[in-house]
């Protein structure tokens, strides 16, 4: 038996040359399914770096004392501000940062014995404005700075000891019981091995697009073996894969946005994260506000983490897969108006103890999560009344 579409494949339009215009316009293939298709990204692999010629202060010299008794002690954030020949520094638009930062240890510095080559463990920060920092002619080198600017001392290089890791091949995404049309079915009938570049889209069951899945390369096709007329399209992705806690969210979307609430309370951690994703790509964008003093009523019953605050939230304030915000920045986004919601208004939040209780718990590695009494005051400095039952 034929199976409905969950995909929706589209063209790519290259656009013209004088206007660089370009998009996603041509329905190319209704598909029935896909394989390999949900991957988790790699972990985030922390890199090997030296601060050479370190005169350590404050946290940094306290971590090396902790390192040298312990094998390795945990710093944190740290910001290298590049000097100038001068010894001034550059500003934020100078600055490069490590995350997650560990020392592992340190040896005295071969070009002058009174400073150490301390070497650290730590993760490139996305927000570097480039890959690896370099002093201008004539620099003594880098400031080091702790997350609130407080001296760490200096150094005079630093060198990144890289090493070398197979890239991962990830297999090619089979997309099955594909409905071939319009320019793929003039390209498949005249034997055209050049199919072009197309984005995969997930249809909900009346058709609807419900949220990109990812982009690639069409390289190759086969007769399908669920049913006559139908091809398996293989995509070779250039963008990211959907994770793996994608799979589960979108079949609780497959009919559409979810007419009920709490669908979403069933999900571990990642797939709520999820859930916020996919509740914004449906979300309403610019509907007016409800009028001033409305009153919410948020369902707390399954509040164990962030994110189940954020998808209950959500719902109280645009019904079952709604959307208002998925953290702390997004939140105070929509609380500004326009995302359904304007302050003042009143937010009844019903069985308050599993918050108070689960909210606030430091995990192990990562950025620290938003506690319960944190959010608690975010909301009252936007001016919402919070009602705790």
């Amino acid at each position: 038996m034929v199976g409905a579409p969950k995909y929706v494949l589209l063209s790519y339009d290259e656009g013209s040359e004088s206007t660089g215009e370009h998009g996603y316009e041509q329905t190319w293939a209704l598909c029935q399914d896909a394989d390999d298709l949900f991957a988790d990204p790699p972990p985030l692999t922390r890199e090997t770096y030296e601060l050479l010629g370190c005169a350590p202060e404050g946290e940094l010299a306290e971590a090396l004392a902790r390192a040298r008794a312990d094998g390795s002690a945990p710093l944190g954030l740290l910001t290298l501000e590049i000097l100038d020949k001068t010894g001034t520094g550059a500003g934020m638009q100078g600055d490069w940062w490590l995350e997650d930062v560990r020392v592992v240890g340190d040896r005295p510095c071969a070009r002058d014995l009174s400073l150490r080559d301390v070497t650290v463990e730590g993760r490139s920060s996305d927000d570097n404005p480039y890959d690896y920092p370099h002093c201008p002619p004539l620099s003594p080198g880098y400031r080091l700075l702790g997350p609130d600017g407080e001296p760490w001392g200096g150094c005079r290089d630093l060198a990144h000891l890289q090493e070398d890791r197979p890239e991962p091949l990830d297999p090619p995404v089979r997309l099955l019981g594909c409905s071939p049309r319009g320019a793929l079915r003039a390209a498949l009938d005249s034997g055209d091995e050049d199919l072009g570049h197309a984005k995969l889209l997930r249809i909900d069951s009346t058709g609807r697009p419900l949220q990109p899945a990812t982009e690639g390369e069409l390289r190759a096709w086969i007769p399908s073996a669920r049913g006559p007329g139908l091809v398996d399209l293989t995509l070779d992705p250039w963008a990211e894969r959907p994770p793996l806690a994608a799979r589960a969210v979108w079949d609780l979307w497959g009919e559409g946005r979810p007419s009920e609430p709490g669908r979403w309370a069933g999900c571990d951690a990642e797939a709520r994260r999820f859930w916020l994703g996919t509740a914004l790509a449906n979300h309403a964008h610019g509907a007016p506000d409800r009028p001033p003093g409305t009153t919410y009523h948020l369902d707390g019953r399954h509040i164990t983490d962030p994110q189940g605050f954020f998808c209950a939230l959500g719902e109280a304030v645009n019904g079952p897969g709604g959307y208002f915000g998925w953290g702390v920045d997004a939140l105070d986004d929509c609380l500004r108006g326009r995302w359904g919601a304007a302050p003042p208004f009143t937010l009844v939040w019903h069985d308050v103890t599993v918050a108070r209780t689960c909210l606030g718990l430091t995990p192990l590695t990562g950025p620290r999560p938003p506690t319960f009494e944190e959010l608690l005051a975010l909301l009252a400095e936007k001016h919402v009344d919070v009602r705790l039952a």
